[in-house]
């Protein structure tokens, strides 16, 4: 376990079994073309996983790049002393080009206003920086239009002549790769195919060319190029139920979120309960308090669907979830074991019959990637099983 075993119960808390993550990293690995790396997305505080232990993990099994969104969240790892390759992709103007520069950090490049403000750090710090170029081959969000592709190549190859930059990565990101056989993943890829050997031809000699998401990584071998971007999957949920369930792809789920019980009591029949009385009792029965709520990230869209596991049986959020709690129906005979105290599991692999992220954004009419990034700060994250391989120590920076 990272950091300190807790001594006594928490109110809350979410267990990373980062043993899960590194084999989830080997999993995914075994199914990679030859060739082909993979990048450990660790945005948003590794899907809310925690970031630093979850990429010190995936590292040790394997992964040779990681991935964040912001250019504060890759800095944070080099602060921490991770100096594994690393790719950045959002970024806005006035950002710490310079920082990340002098960090070794390479950084997405859409737009001219980007290659000009990061030639421009480059020059202050005096050395060059690099970057990969993102094409918009059809998600329509970030990336350079295939129209103005030449413009962004040729801007990039003068910069990389003069010593500014170097173009480390040409890259894109899939729509509808969760969804098996649409048809805009196959015109995606033939647009990337053409953008880069545009860009090639034009002189840029990329060491990586990616354009895989999880989906794709899981089932699209024909896109994994030179490395692969794996973000949900690396933490044990399918990315889509129309691909297949985690066990499908030989994924655990690395996140079990549990509480203890807070309070229970009986109640008799037509007690209303919770905000609005959306849920009355329908006889004579006892209530168990869960001391979660949406300031927790607990989806308030899940009220009264919302499945917890509670002294072996499956319970559903009674009533509606409030800012720091919901109630749970225990039935009128939930047992003489149950009790204030005892635990609550939300979520988890689901081996002991508890319900999985999943099944709760089933429940809120959402994804599974937004159930586990959304628990809030206020949770404890303990992570379980994280020994670590001496050999790639020094790689990863651990212990500095």
């Amino acid at each position: 376990m990272t950091g300190t075993v807790p001594t006594s119960p928490l109110r809350a808390r979410a267990e990373i079994d980062l043993g899960a993550l590194r084999g989830n990293v080997r999993a995914l690995r075994a199914r990679l073309a030859p060739g082909a790396g993979l990048m450990a997305v660790v945005k948003s505080d590794a899907y809310g996983h925690g970031a630093l232990p979850c990429a010190r993990a995936a590292l040790d099994a394997g992964a040779s790049w990681l991935g964040t969104a912001t250019p504060h969240e890759a800095l944070a790892l080099r602060a921490a002393g991770v100096s594994a390759p690393i790719l950045c992709w959002l970024w806005t103007p006035g950002d710490p080009w310079r920082e990340a520069i002098e960090a070794g950090l390479d950084m997405s490049v859409s737009a001219m206003w980007a290659l000009r403000e990061v030639t421009g750090a480059a020059r202050e710090a005096g050395r060059p920086a690099r970057i990969q170029l993102k094409a918009d081959t059809g998600l329509g969000r970030n990336g350079c239009q295939p129209a103005d592709w030449p413009e962004l190549v040729a801007a990039a190859r003068a910069a990389e002549r003069d010593g500014t930059v170097r173009v480390t990565g040409l890259w894109s990101h899939f729509a509808c790769a969760d969804e098996p056989g649409h048809a805009s993943t196959a015109a995606q890829l033939d647009v990337f195919h053409e953008l880069v050997a545009y860009a090639e031809k034009a002189g840029i000699e990329p060491e990586v060319r990616h354009i895989a998401n999880s989906p794709a990584a899981l089932t699209l071998p024909e896109s994994h190029f030179d490395l692969v971007r794996t973000g949900i999957a690396v933490y044990g949920i399918s990315p889509s139920a129309d691909l297949g369930t985690s066990r499908d792809f030989g994924l655990r789920p690395v996140m079990t979120l549990s509480a203890s019980v807070a309070l229970v009591k009986r109640v008799p029949e037509g007690h209303g309960v919770s905000y609005g009385h959306t849920y009355r009792t329908s006889a004579e029965t006892t209530l168990g308090l869960i001391p979660l709520g949406y300031a927790d990230g607990i989806p308030r869209h899940a009220s009264g669907r919302g499945p917890v596991l509670v002294g072996g049986t499956v319970r559903r959020v009674a009533g509606r979830v409030a800012m720091d709690q919901f109630v749970v129906d225990l039935g009128a005979d939930p047992g003489d074991d149950v009790g204030a105290g005892m635990p609550a599991v939300l979520f988890g692999p689901g081996d002991d019959g508890e319900p999985t992220a999943a099944d709760w954004a089933e429940a809120a009419d959402t994804i599974a990637y937004e159930i586990v990034t959304r628990i809030g700060p206020r949770v404890p994250r303990v992570h379980v099983n994280g020994q670590e391989d001496s050999e790639d120590a020094g790689r990863r920076g651990a212990g500095r």
